[in-house]
């Protein structure tokens, strides 16, 4: 019974039955079919916690309707931060010696807190908030409504991998929207954040540092800086990446930023992959 059922498999499907998954030669023979794209049309949108949600009324409201005035002409999933609260968190569970999948459930509490504040402003323009096993719905939602809210956090928890120094969850919610906008193939990845995107060195410490309006992920990682606009893992997933090639940021707390980067124009700050479209087999990469 078994060799009739493999005789109806692929060449490839009937290596992959009958051989290591951990095969290198295996792993580039997968690489002959193309992703297929899911959303094509979507724009994942990650809307900072502490640059943008713990500023309260003043930085939300105007984001919310600039939001709002692209549901006909974008369709949008927003992802959202988790902020100042996480961090006074991470302190208190780092005191306490929990181990890093801790602090990654915890982190993901507070996102989530985020994200349910986010619907509830948005509620009266019929926009859910959808965890991440609703997404077989997310289709749905974006066609009728526009847009979805999602907590930013990738869903390990207790799965988070360690660090290779420190304590602090490396994967947290910048990476968790930028996986999201891969897996779906999404049109941009959009940053929202508080300043005007990246920069030789962190802008609110230093008045020197000059703003860099577009570079290449090669020449971002060349420069080995210790203070990014941007989680150091989204960067790594980056060089690994089938769809999103290229990431914005953009200023939340200028009207019209965000509408700016959804219609294509370089505003902010772009981080793009210079390299030609490869994956290299045997990462042992998430993606």
């Amino acid at each position: 019974m078994r060799s009739a059922d493999n005789s109806m498999l692929t060449e490839l499907g009937k290596r992959l039955v009958g051989e290591s998954l951990s095969d290198i030669t295996l792993q580039r023979a997968t690489e002959d079919t193309p992703d297929f794209v899911l959303l094509p049309w979507v724009n994942v949108v990650k809307i900072g916690g502490q640059s943008i949600m713990d500023r309260g009324r003043s930085a939300v409201m105007p984001l919310i309707d600039e939001i709002v005035a692209n549901l006909s002409r974008h369709k949008m999933i927003l992802g959202t931060g988790a902020g100042t609260r996480a961090r006074h968190i991470y302190s208190l569970a780092i005191d306490l010696g929990l181990p890093v999948g801790v602090l990654t459930v915890l982190g993901t509490q507070v996102a989530w807190q985020n994200a349910q504040m986010l619907q509830y402003l948005l509620a009266k323009h019929g926009i859910a908030f959808l965890e991440p096993e609703s997404f077989p719905s997310l289709p749905h939602y974006l066609m009728e409504r526009g847009a979805v809210i999602c907590q930013g956090m990738p869903p390990y928890k207790l799965w988070e991998e360690n660090p290779e120094v420190g304590r602090i969850p490396p994967q947290r919610t910048d990476t968790g929207c930028y996986l999201i906008a891969e897996v779906f193939g999404a049109r941009k990845m959009i940053y929202v954040k508080d300043e005007d995107g990246l920069y030789t060195a962190d802008p609110k410490k230093d008045p020197a540092a000059r703003h860099i309006p577009r570079i290449s992920l090669q020449e971002l990682l060349a420069l080995d800086q210790n203070d990014l606009v941007v989680e150091r893992a989204v960067l790594e997933l980056m060089l690994t990446s089938r769809h999103i090639r290229e990431i914005q940021f953009v200023n939340g707390l200028k009207p019209g930023q965000l509408t700016a980067a959804l219609d294509g124009e370089p505003v902010g700050s772009v981080i793009f992959n210079d390299a030609p479209k490869a994956v290299r087999a045997g990462t042992g990469g998430r993606l």
